[in-house]
């Protein structure tokens, strides 16, 4: 037991990484004065829910915290809606945006 290591770090590829998250939709729109990107859906999403937006120069994690649809807030929305989310970061169109399980 000379060489035990009592406690390592789990290294987790990107691979791995996205078989834990479920693809939502992607961004159509982005309006940088008010932070928000407009998302056409392929699944359920719900205010509260962690997501995950990744793209060619972007790659972040957060949670929903405001939803809109016709600019009226909403709690969620379902696969063929095009929803409006207060992002935290600039994102393109054609980013993905995955919900983390």
């Amino acid at each position: 037991m000379k060489n035990f290591i009592p406690w390592h770090p789990v290294l987790v590829s990107y691979r791995e990484t996205m078989m834990m998250e479920t693809m939502i939709g992607k961004v159509t729109h982005f309006y940088p004065k008010v932070g928000v990107a407009a998302i056409v859906l392929e699944e359920h999403l719900a205010r509260g829910d962690r997501i995950h937006i990744h793209g060619h120069s972007e790659d972040f994690h957060q949670t929903v915290t405001s939803m809109e649809m016709e600019h009226v807030p909403v709690t969620e929305a379902d696969s063929g809606q095009d929803i409006g989310v207060r992002v935290e970061q600039r994102v393109h169109v054609g980013d993905v945006v995955y919900r983390e399980m």
